[in-house]
């Protein structure tokens, strides 16, 4: 992993999605190998700070400009993020059917959008156009999806 290249990278995005001035975020590598994810972030909504975290142990992705933009658009939708997580929060009695149902589709439909937003900037702004197939990798082919279901009768 080429440190420098990554900062140059968050550093561009930063200003183009428009996160700085108005917060201060600083890029963190993650020197853990047991970490699993490829990046995060920790925010602190009051002061405007964050921290973009990218693992530079064991990246689990190919396209780490692609995981920069990710998290940044995370932040770009925090707010909205946690104005709905409040709303299910406030509206569900937890470990509740509806309560995880709600919440297990909020946040499947977030990370759906954060990556189509992310893949509708790179293809406009990217220098790394491909995406990272990796997680794809480890996934049943959509024919094995099928073993074991039974017809609807």
């Amino acid at each position: 992993m080429d440190r420098e290249a990554v900062k140059e990278l968050f550093d561009r995005y930063v200003r183009k999605l428009r996160i700085t001035p108005s917060w201060d975020i600083s890029l963190q590598f993650v020197e853990d190998p047991d970490w699993k994810k490829t990046g995060d972030f920790k925010l602190d909504c009051d002061d405007r700070k964050a921290i973009l975290m990218i693992n530079a142990a064991d990246p689990k992705q190919e396209n780490l400009e692609e995981v920069i933009v990710h998290e940044l658009m995370h932040i770009k939708m925090y707010p909205l993020d946690q104005v709905t997580e409040s709303l299910i929060v406030s509206n569900f009695e937890k470990d509740t059917p509806a309560y995880d149902f709600a919440y297990t589709q909020f946040f499947t439909a977030l990370e759906q959008t954060v990556e189509e937003l992310t893949k509708c900037f790179l293809f406009e702004f990217g220098d790394d156009r491909e995406l990272s197939y990796g997680r794809c990798a480890g996934q049943k082919s959509f024919n094995d999806l099928y073993d074991g279901l039974k017809n609807i009768e």
